[in-house]
């Protein structure tokens, strides 16, 4: 076994622990992780822990290969690299045959709170000074990307860009991100590096700057009833990152005619009225993360076009923190953790 030092779930509490990885197969590279973002998976996870097993969290990653399997060929010791929320799957089933490993039949292992398909044991995140992964989930990280600003890239980044290509955002598309936390600051820089009308939904009119200088041409004020008929009907694609449960409707109705609302930040029930989905033939669709693919072009993307988060960065003692912030909504707009400190 591989040993190394992280930050583990004490209750709903992270304390820093000695932890242990496995020793590598021979398509594992071990990664030190230098930066890693903070998501609200990470505090949602927290919070439902109940003692019971181990949690380490953080699941969006950058770092530097230390070591590689006996069979890698598609790394070096030294390599900077990125790993998301997926760390295996079947690689036999119909959807990690399309390259759509996120949707694997049997379920893919994910980065943390997953279970390994080879030992059973329990996957530990990157809240950590070393991660061993799979070479297939991992992706080399170009050059031209801030490896800091890179991390949240490889969740809150794919978790929008997925659905924004299958959705065809281009040139000649009329797209509003609703929110601009971590996935919604990212989306409107997507969308409008791919050419798109980019707009905002927000609930206050003082994001208006910081929307305008991400990319966007306006913001649609959700709490001000005139600013919301303005822009009935006019978006062919509206992204939905609000991470808290909401009515779907009011923002169905800025959906122009055979539109899509992509739900991609709250991911429990809802509740819906099929007449916001029936007035203009409106259709509901989600996404969740991203298959291999699909991240690796993302990151291509990025680099060709200077794309990162808006980070925060802070020493990884200060979790805590960072978690409390995030739960108040104090980031603009993602925090990432620098692991350094763990040694």
């Amino acid at each position: 076994m591989r040993s190394t030092t992280g930050w583990q779930a004490d209750g709903h509490a992270l304390h820093r622990v000695p932890l242990s990885r496995r020793d590598l197969r021979h398509d594992d590279i071990a990664v030190r992780v230098d930066f890693c973002g903070v998501c609200h998976t990470d505090l949602h996870s927290l919070r439902a822990h109940d003692g019971k097993g181990v949690l380490v969290p953080g699941h969006e990653f950058t770092g530097v290969v230390l070591d590689i399997g006996s069979e890698v060929t598609k790394f070096r010791v030294g390599d900077p690299v990125a790993v998301g929320n997926i760390v295996d799957s079947c690689g036999v089933c119909t959807m990690c045959a399309m390259g759509q490993e996120n949707f694997c039949r049997e379920f893919p292992t994910l980065t943390y709170g997953g279970t390994d398909r080879h030992d059973g044991t329990t996957t530990l995140g990157g809240f950590s000074r070393e991660y061993v992964v799979r070479d297939r989930f991992a992706h080399p990280l170009p050059s031209e990307l801030d490896p800091a600003a890179a991390a949240p890239l490889l969740c809150a980044g794919i978790t929008v860009w997925e659905p924004m290509r299958a959705l065809g955002v281009g040139p000649g598309t009329r797209v509003a991100v609703a929110g601009l936390g971590g996935l919604g600051h990212l989306a409107v820089k997507f969308a409008a590096a791919l050419g798109a009308e980019v707009s905002v939904v927000s609930r206050s009119a003082d994001r208006a700057s910081d929307a305008i200088r991400l990319g966007a041409r306006d913001v649609v004020v959700s709490t001000d009833p005139e600013s919301v008929e303005a822009s009935r009907d006019r978006f062919d694609v509206l992204i939905d990152t609000i991470p808290v449960a909401h009515d779907l409707g009011p923002y169905l109705r800025l959906v122009a005619v055979d539109g899509t609302l992509s739900q991609v930040g709250y991911l429990g029930a809802i509740s819906l009225e099929t007449m916001d989905l029936l007035v203009g033939r409106k259709k509901l669709s989600s996404g969740g993360s991203g298959g291999l693919p699909a991240t690796t072009a993302m990151l291509e993307f990025c680099a060709a076009h200077g794309i990162t988060a808006d980070v925060e960065v802070l020493p990884s003692a200060r979790v805590a923190e960072a978690l409390d912030r995030l739960d108040r909504g104090d980031v603009r707009h993602r925090f990432v953790l620098d692991l350094s400190d763990l040694g």
